[in-house]
Formats: structure tokens, C-alpha cells, sequence
């Protein structure tokens, strides 16, 4: 008995075959890129930049005009000059490229120490035991472009804090300070940046108040800031007692802040209004 030939394949048969391979090499794809979508949509946190309008938008985004910048060039200069009896400059201890990621991950626990430290209180120790000259004193020009210089170098990148555990409790300090009344007002600021955040307030947009552009340059202040002088702020704005400047208080509620912001893009110079 003569046996039949085989069949060949029918082309709708092949292209649905190779329609078959395309999708199991193509899943995994596109599953990454439906996921990434979820999380994107599913992160609803913005930026005080997209709270500004166009023309602010515009000045931070343009290194010539962002004043923030003229901060970073005089930082540049500082970073290369030798100060104090050590007769050190930075960049004989550390070059600009170890300074990638470093404002994103900050504040850390202090060597040998038990508080956590941020990026001010580095930038300070550093010139008080490294170079032995005097400490700059509290938003001073100086130090403020020396953090803006350092901050420049993670614009871009995504807030990484550490996850020491060191830091839970003072975390969790940050966290009950934050949501604590205070002040004449009895207000917190959870109540402003949490539960009215992007609603008006005297014609002003309320931000969440991420701490993604720090230091920045604020319109009001006709100059370059910290995180801790916008702190001070808001705690004279409801009518309460700042704390001193040294406090420890700062600290944990920056690494509160940071937490709260992990994963948004750092983007230090900012402008404000």
C-alpha cells in the first residue's frame, strides 16, 4: 500500500505559527512595559515644578537663565581651592564624578556616630576636621554653593534613600512632626502638603512639598536656599516657634521627606516662585 505524502503547510498555517513564536518572544515586553505604565499611572506625587507656571518652568530648565546656576559655577570654583591649615581643596579628597547620586541618597548616619547627618552637616564637617579652617556659617553663600554644586552633579536621577536601619527612628520622628499641629494656627504640615495639596491658598498652588530640588532658588528670597530654611519658613507661617538651627529636628524630617519622595527625578537647581 503506496503510504500519501505528507501535507505542507497551508501559508495561513505558518503565519499563524510564526504569530505564535512573535508573541512568546514579545511577552515578556510587553508585560515590562504594561507594568511600567501601572506604576507610572499609579504614582500620582508631583513636583513643585509642575505646580509653576510655563515661564518658571522655562527658567529652571535653561541653565543660562536659571540663577540657581551662578551658585553651581561659584561652588565649581570652591570645590577646586584649597582652605584652612590643611591647605586642602575638596577635590584633593574626592573627584566630581563620586559626587554622582550622592544628594539623592542623603541624609546618611554619621561615621562613628548615632544621628543621621545631612548633606549640609557633610559639607561642614568636612571643612571643619579635613581642610581645618573656620565652618561656614548657616546659608551662607559659600555653603550654599558648595551643596548646589554637589546637588547639580544627581540632577536627573531618582531619589534613592538609604535604608539603613539606623534611620527607622528617626524617620519615624520626621514622620510624627510632620503630621503634628503646631503653632497659633494648630496647623501640621500634613494638613497643607497631604489633604489640600494642589488646591489654591491666596492664589498660590499648595505643593506636596518634595524635597526634589533643594537647594533652589526662590523668586521670594531673591536667592539660593536650603530644605531647612523652607522649614523654617513654614513653621513661622503657622505661627509657631522655628526650632534652632542645629536642631536635630531638620534632619528627621528630611529623611521623612526624602522617603516620601523615593523615585522622584532630583532636579536640584529648581526655581520657585
Amino acid at each position: 500500500m503506496k503510504a500519501s505524502p505528507s501535507k505542507s503547510p497551508s501559508l495561513s498555517m505558518l503565519r499563524e505559527l510564526i504569530g505564535r513564536q512573535a508573541a512568546l518572544v514579545l511577552l515578556p515586553a510587553i508585560f515590562a512595559a504594561s507594568f511600567a505604565l501601572a506604576q507610572a499611572g499609579a504614582d500620582k506625587r508631583r513636583s513643585g515644578y509642575q505646580d509653576m507656571g510655563a515661564a518658571l518652568q522655562k527658567m529652571q530648565d535653561d541653565d543660562t537663565a536659571n540663577p540657581g546656576m551662578l551658585f553651581v559655577q561659584l561652588g565649581q570654583q570652591l570645590w577646586s581651592k584649597p582652605a584652612g591649615a590643611a591647605n586642602k581643596a575638596c577635590d584633593d579628597c574626592h573627584s566630581v564624578a563620586d559626587m554622582k547620586g550622592v544628594s539623592v541618597r542623603y541624609p546618611v548616619m554619621a561615621k562613628d556616630g548615632d544621628k543621621p547627618i545631612d548633606l549640609e552637616g557633610r559639607i561642614r564637617l568636612c571643612r571643619t576636621a579635613n581642610q581645618q579652617a573656620e565652618p561656614f556659617a548657616p546659608e551662607s553663600r559659600d555653603l550654599l554653593s558648595l551643596m548646589a554644586f554637589v546637588a547639580n552633579q544627581s540632577r536627573g536621577l531618582p531619589i534613592t534613600p538609604s535604608d539603613d536601619p539606623q534611620l527607622t527612628p528617626f524617620r519615624e520622628q520626621g514622620a510624627t512632626i510632620w503630621g503634628r499641629r503646631q503653632g497659633q494656627l494648630n496647623l501640621s504640615c500634613a494638613m497643607c502638603h497631604d489633604d489640600n495639596a494642589g488646591k489654591k491658598l491666596a492664589g498660590v498652588t499648595i505643593p506636596e512639598a518634595h524635597p526634589t530640588a533643594y537647594p533652589i532658588y526662590r523668586l521670594e528670597w531673591q536667592a539660593l536656599g536650603s530644605l531647612k530654611r523652607r522649614l523654617r519658613n513654614c513653621l513661622v507661617g503657622v505661627r509657631a516657634e522655628a526650632y534652632p538651627y542645629e536642631a536635630s529636628e531638620y534632619v528627621a524630617l528630611e529623611v521623612f521627606l526624602m522617603d516620601r519622595a523615593k523615585g522622584m527625578i532630583f532636579e536640584s537647581p529648581g526655581v520657585r516662585p
